[in-house]
């Protein structure tokens, strides 16, 4: 039998490890914190004194843990860490949010003592991850991935490959900088409904029946930026900036200040100044920051069809 140790159990990790318990596998369980386990202990796992115990009792490890700091510690400790305990043909998942530099830095490491390792961030909160309802994307080698997937299933309804080590971390941090930076303008563009004068539910219950509101935050890059096409257009570029003009020109009126969607405004007003682009889709703006990154994106619009009717499926 498969003997899975798992370290941190946290708001994350305990209900992660609880299903992968209930899931059928044997658990060795370590946290700073025994009482943490309590629930795990009671139900059959076993405790393990140190990360490198846990190492050195299970055939795959999962890590949950705050960040970086932790995970030097957990894993480079050279006295208790599990690098220390780890044994050819073990396999190592990061579910913990990291950076691509220790992610590569632990898996080089591991892979000295013939051991696989995976960077693995989870998306889904306490909630997914006490249903299971967990996105878990994982960077490493493919057939490896194929093997432990089963275990994956067992606390996450979503667990992907993604591609090589580092790439599941990208994609998370790509992730959750999104999800930061589209709260803070939803903040602005909120304050300055609400003191325009609209009750803030009747707002919210308005917008989301818009084309903003029907579709998938990441579906609005498909059909320009992903495939890099603005002609023929959805909504001209010197129509949107009318648009947004007028919504900084409102929140002016009731005096909110609106730092992000002025910045937005001014970079729409320099694609605006470019020859030829005031017909072009109002997203061309974006190209702007594909210009100063020095990158470019190109997507096939096939492999985006498959990979969307693979994931919605």
């Amino acid at each position: 039998m498969t003997t899975i140790g798992f370290i941190g159990l946290g708001t994350m990790g305990a209900h992660m490890a609880r299903n992968i318990q209930k899931g059928g596998y044997k658990l060795v369980v370590h946290d700073m914190r025994k009482e943490a386990a309590a629930t795990l202990l009671a139900n059959g796992a076993e405790w393990a004194d140190s990360p490198k115990d846990v190492a050195a009792r299970s055939d795959v490890v999962f890590l949950s843990l705050p960040g970086p700091p932790e995970i030097e510690q957990v894993v480079f400790n050279s006295n208790s860490g599990v690098l220390a305990g780890a044994h050819a043909g073990m396999v190592l998942f990061d579910l913990s949010t990291d950076s691509p530099a220790m992610v590569k830095r632990f898996h080089a490491a591991l892979a000295e003592k013939g051991c696989e390792a995976f960077d693995a961030p989870v998306s889904g909160g306490p909630v997914g991850a006490e249903t299971g309802k967990l996105a878990i994307w994982c960077g490493g080698d493919k057939a490896t991935f194929d093997r432990c997937k089963p275990i994956l299933d067992s606390f996450g309804d979503q667990a992907a490959y993604i591609g090589p080590i580092g790439t599941a971390t990208v994609a998370k941090l790509v992730h959750n900088m999104a999800g930061y930076a589209i709260g803070l303008v939803t903040a602005e563009v909120f304050s300055m409904g609400v003191k325009a004068g609209m009750d803030p539910v009747e707002l919210w219950a308005a917008v989301r029946q818009g084309a903003l509101g029907r579709k998938r935050t990441f579906d609005r890059v498909i059909d320009q930026f992903l495939i890099n096409k603005y002609e023929p257009p959805a909504f001209q570029l010197k129509l949107a900036h009318k648009d947004v003009s007028l919504a900084v020109g409102l929140a002016r009126d009731v005096g909110v200040p609106m730092h992000i969607c002025e910045y937005t405004l001014a970079e729409m007003t320099k694609a605006l100044e470019r020859p030829g682009w005031a017909s072009k889709d109002s997203r061309i703006p974006m190209t702007m920051q594909l210009e100063r990154a020095g990158v470019t994106i190109q997507g096939d619009p096939a492999r985006i069809k498959a990979i969307m009717a693979a994931q919605d499926k």
